[in-house]
């Protein structure tokens, strides 16, 4: 028997009691309208594959059970890369979801250090990997908040028979130093598409930061309604110094690498340019917040403005135009 749910504005068809009990779990928490009329009306079926990459998860003290978590109530599947690591990484992503995620083993090939392309191989192997009608793409530092759940399916939803839509384009939120503030200067992008539609021609884009045609033209998009929080940039500095190494050695080769990165210390910038973060974070969070031990204080009155970013800022508050702003989309 087929199950219909009718709501204002947007219309599911539910064909078998899994999805039913995803949508009323949906529902009981307000993510959703509250007044729905159940019948039997056959609506247009939908399915949302996650997917994602990840590989020394602990050792580099990525929040990716907290990434896994924050997508699995809304996707059908969660395709999961998981490279060669030294640490659990394996252990623990098989542990989680056994239903939704599919693990993919892969082995990183090290001379790929130009420009991050690991990355977007890895990318691309779990792209590939994915069923549904959306692709829901999270990197392992970055949380979806479950007050975005809702009006990210309704996007997919409502731009689903639209063929011209090639993926969605979310707002982004970078932390930095700390879970109490956020990155406002130029040197952050503002939004990326963490949302593309099944289809070969779509592939992760340099490294991994979007996503591209296969002949290179941007995608066209609408807007996700949702944000995507960015905790890349938030670790115990010792954890930072793993990290820093371990990201630099996918742009450059050891030599270069012994030259310009520490291997004995990391320091968050003081003079970056940042803003308070008064809004709550993602539930699945809850529990690394209070694992923060480390200090990070920031002064606002010291942050340091280049003339050009000075002259951007008072441009973009009078017109919203952020001169000269990097977008690898079309926004339709």
């Amino acid at each position: 028997m087929e199950f219909g749910i009718s709501y204002r504005f947007f219309n599911i068809k539910i064909i078998d009691i899994s999805k039913l009990l995803k949508y009323l779990f949906l529902l009981s928490h307000h993510f959703i309208y509250k007044k729905c009329i159940f019948d039997k009306t056959i609506f247009i079926e939908m399915k949302i594959s996650g997917f994602t990459f990840i590989r020394n998860g602990h050792s580099l003290d990525y929040p990716f059970v907290e990434s896994i978590k924050s997508i699995l109530p809304i996707v059908d599947e969660l395709v999961v890369v998981v490279g060669n690591s030294d640490d659990d990484t394996r252990e623990t992503v098989e542990n989680l979801d056994k239903s939704k995620i599919k693990i993919i083993d892969t082995v990183w090939d090290e001379s790929i250090r130009v420009g991050g392309a690991i990355l977007a191989q890895q990318t691309n192997v779990a792209l590939d990997h994915i069923t549904g009608d959306w692709g829901l793409y999270i990197q392992g530092d970055e949380v979806l908040h479950e007050k975005y759940q809702a009006p990210l399916v309704k996007s997919m939803q409502t731009h689903l028979n639209n063929a011209e839509v090639e993926g969605l384009l979310f707002d982004y939120k970078h932390f930095y130093g700390s879970y109490d503030y956020v990155g406002d200067s130029r040197n952050w992008y503002r939004k990326e598409i963490r949302v593309v539609r099944n289809d070969p021609k779509i592939r992760s884009y340099r490294d991994a930061q979007g996503f591209r045609k296969v002949d290179n033209t941007k995608l066209k998009v609408k807007p996700a309604n949702a944000s995507m929080y960015h905790y890349g940039w938030v670790r115990d500095p010792q954890a930072q110094i793993r990290k820093n190494l371990s990201f630099q050695k996918l742009w450059h080769d050891d030599a270069w690498v012994a030259e310009n990165v520490s291997a004995n210390s990391f320091d968050y910038n003081l003079l970056e340019s940042l803003v308070r973060f008064t809004d709550t974070h993602p539930a699945v969070m809850a529990e690394r917040l209070q694992r923060m031990q480390w200090e990070f204080n920031y002064d606002p009155s010291k942050k340091v403005l280049s003339r050009k970013e000075k002259f951007s800022r008072i441009v973009e508050s009078l017109t919203g135009w952020r001169i000269g702003e990097y977008k690898n989309y079309k926004l339709i």
